[in-house]
């Protein structure tokens, strides 16, 4: 997450080389002749009935959404168990064999018996929670208490922690099966998930390539049908360059949304979990599953008030009918293709995003100290401070740079980073005097200007500072593919509290382009 070669400048010669592969990327940002068309396209409507889609004689795992799924429960056409049965298979079938993505970092060997916790529970009536029975892979940088909590790191391998994480909690509480956890950039410190405890995670779709980070592991497992949807942590594009580079989505919540209490810490200041999903729909789930106030995040308190009764409310097929959507031309990088587009500009917008210009500043002074108070909170983990972690040696060499750069920060109490604070209050000014000029609903830019780049090799062109440094809320959606082949992946980012208003946004969008397709490498079984 250190990649001093990101830049705003992104129209020098060795860059415009690359325009050939990223014609998907400029499609799916020059938004408003095709927003008009998916207006014209989208009819009255909502979320269509998951029975319309599936029948008992064709039920197909693949790629099915979680109403799909309840669906096919309901009617005892599958019960829970046959799923987690189906996904371990396919996990068994392409994470360590076939394509080897390396996605998993454990399978939770209790999976089968809580799901015929579920099927007991449904034959008796009960299990209506919107998860029930559905199985969910989180990463594993998220607290539970039945199965390994690494954040890839070799120096905490083996550790359970005493308790479930609060997203966890809620994520149990609305009946879902954890059925894996998933690999991550050792950390989150990077955006290619790499880390010293499992090695590199592969991108299904090209497996010389990385697959985003740090949740690249939920992003490769969920890309691949190795779960119904998945969760990721998001400190500066940790959610949403995944799902960029894997054809799903991604949402990054408004600042206090959801929970961080026992997610292992990169920056207490932006570090937010949220879903990673194969179809907006099953991010609407998840959302309503894991968001609202948790009396040990202070943090949430914002989200009070400010949480709809359901999220899956805003599944409107006519969702941007009428919209005023606009283009956010200083993080193209490239020129936008001839659409007629409500272009916004941002005055200063390269200064205020301080931290692409200082290396991460506050994520590499927030570490060491979050970090130090979440280890001192569990005096169960093999290493108590980010300093033992260094003395131990169980770390990748490819993150040593960061953590010795953290280490080295004797204070916050600084004049510099208190400057960078404030500077996001700023951004978020500048970020929102730019909507109410231009009178648009939400921006849209592409969430990395690069295509996923060739393992080992550093990954730039991460436009993940807006909404991570504001604190404001964006959605990752399917934009296309690139021509050889690779996800690119469409950011829109709204006000605060405006999750309903982006899920509206994405469903039309999505419904109208159909752009998600699975990756070749991981067909059903039996199709290899």
């Amino acid at each position: 997450m250190t990649d001093k070669r990101i830049s705003g400048d992104y129209r020098d010669q060795s860059m415009r080389k690359l325009t050939r592969d990223h014609s998907a990327l400029r499609r799916s940002v020059a938004l408003s002749k095709m927003m008009l068309a998916v207006a014209v396209l989208c009819g009255a409507g909502g979320i269509p009935e998951a029975g319309a889609q599936m029948h008992a004689q064709s039920f197909e795992l693949l790629e099915a959404t979680i109403p799909q799924l309840q669906w096919a429960l309901s009617t005892r056409i599958v019960t829970s168990h046959d799923l987690v049965t189906q996904y371990l298979a396919r996990i068994e079938a392409y994470d360590q064999h076939g394509p080897a993505l390396n996605a998993i970092s454990v399978t939770n060997g209790k999976a089968l018996a809580e799901a015929d916790v579920r099927d007991a529970e449904r034959r008796a009536g009960a299990g209506h929670g919107p998860l029930s029975g559905i199985p969910i892979i989180v990463k594993d940088n998220y607290d539970t208490i039945d199965l390994q909590t690494a954040a890839g790191s070799k120096s905490l391998a083996g550790w359970i922690p005493p308790d479930d994480a609060f997203l966890v909690t809620k994520l149990h509480q609305a009946g879902a099966i954890i059925i894996a956890k998933s690999n991550m950039h050792e950390f989150a410190y990077g955006i290619t998930t790499l880390g010293s405890l499992f090695g590199q995670t592969r991108n299904p779709y090209a497996l010389d390539r990385n697959p985003g980070g740090s949740s690249g592991g939920t992003g490769a497992a969920i890309a691949a049908n190795f779960a119904a949807a998945g969760m990721g942590s998001d400190t500066c594009g940790s959610i949403r360059i995944p799902a960029s580079h894997n054809s799903l989505v991604g949402i990054r919540g408004t600042r206090g949304l959801a929970s961080r209490s026992g997610i292992i810490p990169l920056s207490s200041t932006q570090d937010i979990g949220g879903p990673i999903t194969r179809t907006v729909t099953d991010a609407a789930i998840m959302l309503d599953a894991i968001v609202g106030y948790d009396p040990a995040d202070p943090q949430t308190a914002g989200s009070v008030g400010n949480i709809p009764k359901s999220y899956t409310d805003f599944l409107q097929l006519n969702g941007l009918r009428g919209a005023r959507i606009g283009l956010l031309t200083a993080l193209l990088g490239t020129d936008s293709a001839d659409a007629e587009v409500v272009e916004v500009t941002i005055p200063g917008l390269a200064d205020l995003l301080t931290d692409r210009a200082n290396g991460f500043l506050v994520l590499r002074q927030d570490f060491k100290f979050d970090l130090n108070a979440y280890l001192a909170a569990r005096p169960t983990a093999p290493v108590r401070t980010l300093e033992e972690v260094l003395a131990s040696g169980k770390f990748h060499p490819a993150i040593e740079t960061n953590l010795r750069n953290s280490q080295a920060v004797e204070s916050r109490d600084t004049q510099e980073y208190f400057a960078h604070i404030v500077k996001r209050n700023t951004l978020r000014e500048a970020i929102l005097k730019a909507m109410a000029d231009n009178r648009v609903e939400a921006l849209a830019y592409p969430t990395i200007r690069r295509k996923a780049n060739v393992i080992g090799e550093m990954q730039a062109g991460s436009n993940c500072h807006l909404s991570a440094n504001s604190g404001l809320p964006a959605i990752v959606v399917p934009g296309g593919f690139t021509a050889d082949g690779l996800p690119v992946g469409l950011e829109l980012l709204g006000r605060a509290w405006s999750e309903p208003q982006l899920i509206k946004f994405a469903y039309a969008y999505e419904q109208a382009t159909r752009h998600r397709r699975p990756p070749a490498g991981t067909p059903a079984l039996g199709q290899q």
